[in-house]
């Protein structure tokens, strides 16, 4: 094996597509878990709670989904209100089912900028996801 190291893109933008691909194909909803702060992020701020945002991405509850290689985007009505979201895939934290939790938490990749962003706060999220919700949610699993 040669000791140069080929640089790769990041892996983000194909798992997340895998995994909402995944998620559909078992009738399942797919959620992401988003990280409000990073920079680009537009999204409803008013359903923002620390610095986090729970997303229904299913095709029911959007419309022109497009996974790319940079950015997640999509139209959606919230709160009866049209808004188109932008999502930088590096603000994905975590994708998963409504259903059962299933899923996959997003690390930090080399070359990326570091989803926790500036202020290096303590909120939960090296743990593995959201912690802070509301009884009757599903957990997040790392699925291998």
């Amino acid at each position: 094996m040669p000791d140069n190291k080929i640089a790769m893109t990041s892996s983000r933008p194909y798992l997340v597509r895998a995994f909402n691909e995944w998620i559909l194909d078992n009738d399942c909803t797919p959620y992401i878990v988003v990280d409000a702060g990073v920079q680009g992020v537009q999204v409803p701020t008013e359903h923002v709670a620390n610095g986090q945002i729970v997303l229904n991405i299913s095709p029911g509850a959007v419309r022109g989904l497009v996974i790319g290689n940079g950015a997640l985007e999509f139209s959606a009505r919230f709160g009866g209100v049209p808004m188109q979201v932008f999502i930088p895939l590096q603000a994905v934290m975590a994708i998963y089912a409504k259903e059962n939790g299933e899923g996959m938490v997003f690390g930090s990749e080399p070359g990326t900028p570091d989803p926790d962003g500036p202020g290096d706060k303590d909120d939960g999220r090296s743990q593995g996801g959201p912690d802070e919700r509301p009884s009757g949610r599903p957990t997040l699993k790392v699925v291998k």
